[in-house]
């Protein structure tokens, strides 16, 4: 047996890692006295073990199976910690429901972000603002023949799908918004941008908010709220244009909102801003939701061929479908519904703030 040679350690550094040690300790205690319960005095949901000053990690990679993990270990309902604040996740569908349905009207208003919500949007997407006065004022048949021609590149033609069907809404644009589009690719770098701000714990401004005041802090937020800025703004701007040219624009949204200026009461900003956040809650979930039941018919054929027959059945081979045929297609309906509940489009759920203890 080899002898182990004696390690000693001064005594100096035993006093530090002592102390270290009695800090994590502290630390750890500290936040779980903090985070154990709530404001009006009763206990939170059960919160995964931590150490960390600044809270849970959540990985920046597929972050939903971080906490999926805690939810199969502590219960459909956890607390977790960023900073000082403390998030409650609902994790089981039968919780939300229960606890969205009958608590809607206290959890209706959002948390303030400043990463995602200030830097990032500048207070103006109306998707991360909390309630106030501007919350209040501001509340396919080509895609088919290009899947059908250009199977493999499906994924980019629902891209250019969502990416037209939204820029005809919120702003009358008739021709077709290419995926590879430059506005397409910006409104796509921000959104990873956005993705990566509403990680719990991505930025210390979430817990420390003066530092959205220091001229070097977040810059790549600040530079994606001013490229965001410029492309509302241009959006804005063109349909501007076309009206003051007596161009015929059509009855969409940005035409509305111009021309009814002293209804709403917003600046020309919060116009457009509240017009592009079409394309930030719109674009990547609408292409994600078309390319999930694609996937879905071709991993369950069997289940493809009854929504088919019934198509068929009741469409027949001359139309496309419309709303007023959604009560006689329920096999449809039912597998789209199935295939959303079995690929998420938001895995990780969005942010409620509630504005009462309940």
């Amino acid at each position: 047996m080899l002898p182990l040679p004696d390690l000693r350690v001064p005594n100096n550094t035993q006093l530090v890692l002592g102390t270290a040690a009695c800090l994590g300790a502290l630390v750890g205690l500290i936040s779980w006295a903090y985070i154990s319960k709530s404001e009006s005095g009763l206990p939170l949901p059960p919160s995964p073990l931590t150490w960390r000053p600044r809270g849970h990690f959540i990985s920046p990679r597929n972050p939903f199976l971080t906490v999926a993990g805690w939810i199969d270990k502590h219960g459909p309902l956890i607390t977790i910690r960023s900073g000082t604040k403390r998030i409650v996740i609902i994790g089981r569908h039968d919780a939300v429901v229960d606890i969205m349905e009958k608590q809607g009207g206290s959890l209706a208003d959002r948390p303030r972000l400043v990463a995602a919500g200030e830097i990032l949007n500048g207070g103006l997407s109306v998707i991360l603002t909390p309630s106030g006065n501007m919350w209040r004022r501001m509340r396919r048949f080509n895609m088919v023949i290009n899947i059908l021609e250009d199977p493999v590149n499906f994924q980019n033609h629902a891209a250019t799908y969502a990416a037209t069907t939204i820029t005809k809404i919120a702003y009358g644009k008739t021709t077709p918004t290419s995926a590879n589009d430059p506005e397409a690719r910006l409104v796509r770098d921000n959104f990873q941008l956005l993705r990566k701000s509403l990680r719990p714990g991505a930025y210390l401004v979430d817990m420390f908010s003066w530092l959205k005041y220091l001229p070097w802090y977040a810059q790549e937020l600040k530079r994606g709220f001013e490229r965001n800025r410029q492309l509302n703004t241009d959006q804005l701007n063109r349909v501007k244009r076309q009206i003051q040219n007596n161009v015929d624009v059509g009855p969409w949204f940005v035409k509305h909102m111009l021309e009814n200026v002293q209804v709403h009461g917003l600046t020309e900003t919060e116009m457009a801003f509240l017009a592009g956040s079409f394309y930030a809650a719109g674009f990547d979930t609408t292409t994600l939701a078309i390319c999930t039941v694609l996937m879905a018919a071709a991993f369950f054929p069997d289940e493809q061929a009854k929504v088919q027959a019934e198509l068929d059945a009741v469409v027949g081979k001359d139309r496309v479908p419309t709303f007023a045929d959604e009560q006689s297609l329920p096999h449809l309906h039912a597998f789209i519904s199935e295939a959303l509940r079995w690929r998420p489009l938001v895995p990780s759920g969005g942010y409620h703030h509630c504005r009462s203890q309940t």
